[in-house]
């Protein structure tokens, strides 16, 4: 009799610290209450109003960008975005900083018809890839949406809304190291909205 209960309690312990492994992979970016675990390069301005994170053009009109303090090299990120005027911005990974100018390369987040998911090298390449223009339907402007973002290797995979946007490789991608960022363009008049910025360690 002992032993049938010590299997089930067996089983049950090695399942917890199997979830509490997993957890310990997942790191919640944006605490909902200020900018810890954040470095906010430029004169933008990024605030946090009523547990939502909030990115508006300052007097310089200028780039600017929200980075984490800590590099991530290979990660699934996932978090909520609204456009709640223009809406031109994105997310870096594996990217660097010397003031304002970056190094490294963004999933774009824009307005309908700008190619948000697509995937731009900042100070270098351009653009490697855009979505098919016919996903951009996905994208609702002035509401929240999720955008999903697998970086593995020199393979990156986005999705917008639960639609994969695109799937692209690349080796000088693999060989990146950096921070995460989020951005507001330049020129002025724009805010973005974020919430739920949760990372899992891959």
């Amino acid at each position: 009799m002992m032993k049938l209960i010590e299997k089930p309690m067996i089983l049950g312990l090695a399942i917890a610290i199997m979830m509490g492994c997993a957890s310990s992979d997942e790191v919640e970016l944006f605490n909902g209450k200020d900018l810890s675990g954040w470095t906010v390069y430029g004169t933008e301005k990024w605030y946090v109003e009523d547990g939502i994170l909030v990115s508006e053009s300052g007097p310089d009109a200028e780039y600017g960008y929200l980075g984490t303090t800590e590099n991530y090299k290979d990660f699934e990120l996932t978090g909520d975005f609204k456009q709640d005027r223009d809406g031109n911005s994105g997310i870096f990974f594996r990217s660097n900083f010397e003031g304002t100018k970056v190094s490294g390369w963004q999933v774009e987040v824009a307005p309908p018809g700008d190619d948000t998911g697509g995937i731009y090298e900042s100070y270098g390449r351009g653009w490697l890839i855009k979505p098919d223009p016919e996903k951009d339907k996905n994208l609702k402007f002035g509401e929240w949406n999720t955008i999903k973002i697998r970086v593995q290797g020199d393979r990156v995979i986005t999705w917008l809304n639960g639609v994969e946007m695109v799937d692209f490789s690349d080796e000088k991608i693999g060989e990146g190291e950096g921070q995460i960022a989020l951005q507001i363009h330049s020129g002025g008049g724009l805010k973005i909205s974020w919430k739920n910025l949760v990372l899992r360690k891959l």
